[in-house]
């Protein structure tokens, strides 16, 4: 018989334990800011790690062991071109991890915005303006820079997984169960040569003794597209649907809107993630556009499949 995880732990939480964003919200100083800009014109990546020494302890303290996600504000996209902010981007990242790929070229930094592509399987969600439901990425750690926010929706939507994870245990036991073993995932057209469409993975699987959930839904189903997939038991297709009612009932998660020069940074092991659908400007120049890091981090939280990224194919 599974147990839940512990409510007293930090990682298990739900809207009224964080009442006030300044909990997980944390304001760059003039000092701060001044330090990023001087690495994005200037590339000294030690100076920064010096000065961001003790705040990159405790921001891994609160990724790892406290509600599993933060947001800095006021990164210095003001005062740096488009190749010095991803340039500072990329250095800040380092302080809590190492990029890895995020697409099969290996690209370690994601232009997150609208490509104007026809959903559907094999297109990526990001590339479009269309809703993504609760999931998690394929990193140890995930980080958005906002460079510009749409012109209406768009919001994010952050739950505890282990809060989803103990609820769902009490309401259906069983279909945890039924998470814990191995179901197909969709490789959205981006497997190596000679390989197979889909790789198979349980959503759910024990580290030192605590569930980690790795929950993309819509990869499961997508699955399906391919006919020698292994086919969807009904408690599988049930058990998917359980866990994003869960995740999806404003009782377990909380919304944060970006605005210019913000940067959320979450833990895929003890976070879940969704973006509402949202409508961009008229004009190209003031579209959404955000920039994406993947972070392997120095202590793994998650299965070793899940820590490195996507390799270039």
């Amino acid at each position: 018989m599974r147990s839940p995880v512990s409510g007293a732990a930090a990682t298990v939480w739900t809207p009224t334990d964080l009442p006030d964003e300044s909990i997980w919200s944390i304001d760059l100083t003039a000092a701060d800011r001044a330090a990023l800009t001087a690495v994005g014109r200037h590339g000294n990546t030690a100076s920064l790690a010096e000065h961001f020494r003790d705040a990159a302890i405790q921001w891994t303290t609160l990724l790892q062991h406290g509600a599993g996600f933060l947001r800095l504000r006021s990164f210095p996209i003001d005062e740096l071109s488009a190749d010095e902010i991803e340039r500072a981007y990329l250095a800040l990242g380092a302080l809590l991890g190492t990029p890895v790929g995020q697409d099969r070229d290996a690209n370690v930094l994601t232009h997150i915005r609208d490509d104007r592509l026809a959903p559907g399987p094999g297109v990526r969600k990001y590339r479009t303006n269309q809703r993504q439901d609760f999931h998690s990425d394929g990193s140890d750690l995930v980080s958005l820079l906002c460079l510009q926010p749409a012109l209406s929706g768009g919001e994010s939507k952050i739950v505890s997984a282990h809060a989803v994870y103990n609820e769902a245990l009490r309401r259906a036991p069983h279909l945890v169960d039924v998470m814990y073993q191995p179901m197909p995932w969709d490789r959205n057209d981006e497997q190596p040569q000679g390989q197979p469409p889909f790789f198979e993975l349980p959503p759910i699987f024990d580290i030192d003794g605590t569930p980690r959930v790795f929950f993309i839904a819509w990869y499961i189903r997508d699955s399906q597209r391919h006919p020698d997939t292994p086919r969807l038991s009904a408690d599988q297709l049930a058990a998917l649907a359980l866990f994003e009612s869960i995740a999806n009932d404003p009782a377990f998660h909380i919304q944060m809107t970006f605005e210019p020069g913000d940067v959320q940074i979450l833990n895929n092991a003890n976070v879940l993630h969704s973006r509402e659908q949202y409508t961009d400007h008229a004009d190209p120049d003031q579209r959404r556009h955000l920039l994406r890091l993947w972070l392997t981090a120095p202590t793994a939280s998650t299965h070793e499949l899940l820590r490195h990224g996507i390799p270039r194919q």
